[in-house]
This record gives C-alpha cells, structure tokens and sequence, in this order.
C-alpha cells in the first residue's frame, strides 16, 4: 500500500466510538509505557537521573512523569514523589480497604515517636539534646530501634567533649511518611489545626525550620570508619515497639 493509500484510510472504531486497544496502545508514547513499566517494577523510589538514563535519549523525563501522574490521578493508585524520588503508590481513600489484610503493625512507644520527632525537626542533634528538649533520660533501646527501623542515622561527631555522636533521619524514613522533603513537616500553625499542640501554648513557642542536609556542619566531625553499630537487646526494642518504658531510665512521659 502506498504511503498516499495509507493516509486515506479511515481509522475503525469499536462501537463505543473509541479506537481499538491494540491501536490505542501502539499511538501510546513508547517512553511513557517504558516509564510505566519501570516505576512498576521498582521496589523502590527512583530518582530523575535514573529514569533518564533507562528512558530512549531524548525523553522529557519531567513531562512524562507529569503526563503519568495526572493520568493516574484518579485511579487506585497514584503516582507520587517521595524523598525527591517517584513511585506509584494505592490511593490515599483506599488505603483502608487494604489494610485489612496487612498485619497488624508493631505501635512505637510514646518515647520513641517523640525521640523520632526531635530528631526530625532539631537534627543533628545528640542524645544529650534530645535528653534535655524531653526532660527525661533516653535508653539507648531507643534509639537502637529506630535505627534498626531504617528511619535515623549516624551522622558524625559533634565537636564537644566527649565528642557525642549526633543523629539525623534517612530517605527511608521520608518514603514511609511519604513526605518529598523534610521541609513538608508540620509547621507550628500545621501542628496547632490538627490538635497535637494546644492552641493555649506560650506565644515564645517556636518550631523549629527541619533540614537533613547531609552535609556535616562546622561543629561535625565524620565518624570513625570502623565506628561499631550495635544494637541493644531484643527485650529492649519490643519495650519501645509496646509502649511500655525502660525502668530506671525512660519513663515514656
């Protein structure tokens, strides 16, 4: 059939009006179906710079990503950026549903979630800090859970005596609260509206601007390269995972 021929056929459409899938999926970009395919795959986050490097040269990997998520905007799962990098993830009204069939998941201990939280929001900060912003001693267990659970990290050495290790969060813990920066946290007017910091508070009450660069500051030092990371007891980790404190140390106020 000549090139002429070929343009003055009709194009079939089923009876709804639509053209056929097969049709429909060959006019499909060629780098959005690889793109699909990739972020499907993927068991984990992937950045622009290896989107790009796996897309045909050339691909406008902004575009299709931006194409992508608005085509997935109302479906069961979105397309989301988390921790700078992209995934596909259920729908936020739908997540309930699933969840019935997921296990139910080991609580952190009050301690815990506010250690978490002083980190998130004051990092890189040392245990010492993280003792007097609480009023209360933290147990190493403490950490040592939320270091296992992949959510804080080593930093460096703040350079002070005794040269105390300080602590700041990881990309992990921005995927599982699906966060794109650690500037998305909660602000103090944020904080206030949901209830979690009563209106009444003293107006010298400020919160602090979080950040998680990971660029040690003046007063860092790096860590040793055979620093040794261990962790505390199994008994100690379920304590913080059950709410219940550590005699003598946390009382989990």
């Amino acid at each position: 059939m000549s090139a002429e021929a070929a343009r003055t056929v009709p194009v079939v459409h089923d009876e709804a009006g639509e053209m056929p899938r097969a049709s429909a999926r060959a006019a499909r970009d060629p780098a959005l179906r690889l793109l699909e395919a990739m972020l499907f795959a993927a068991g984990e986050p992937l950045d622009e710079m290896i989107i790009a490097a796996r897309l045909p040269e050339g691909s406008d990997v902004r575009a299709l990503l931006a194409e992508l998520s608005a085509d997935y905007a109302d479906r069961g799962f979105n397309l989301v950026r988390v921790a700078g990098k992209w995934m596909l993830r259920t729908a936020p009204d739908l997540g309930f549903l699933l969840s019935r069939d997921k296990p139910e998941p080991r609580r952190l201990s009050r301690a815990a979630l506010e250690t978490l939280a002083i980190i998130a929001y004051h990092q890189p900060v040392t245990r010492a800090e993280i003792e007097e912003i609480r009023g209360v001693s933290t147990n190493r267990g403490t950490l040592d859970v939320l270091l296992a659970a992949g959510w804080v990290r080593l930093r460096g050495r703040r350079r002070s005596p005794g040269r105390p290790v300080t602590y700041g969060t990881t990309e992990t813990f921005l995927v599982h609260f699906g966060l794109d920066a650690i500037g998305d946290l909660p602000g103090l007017d944020e904080l206030r509206g949901t209830g979690l910091i009563d209106a009444r508070v003293s107006a010298g009450l400020t919160v602090p601007l979080p950040s998680d660069d990971p660029t040690l500051k003046d007063d860092e030092d790096p860590l040793e390269p055979e620093f040794d990371l261990s962790f505390s007891p199994e008994s100690g980790e379920d304590e913080d995972f059950t709410g219940e404190a550590h005699p003598g140390e946390d009382d989990g106020r």
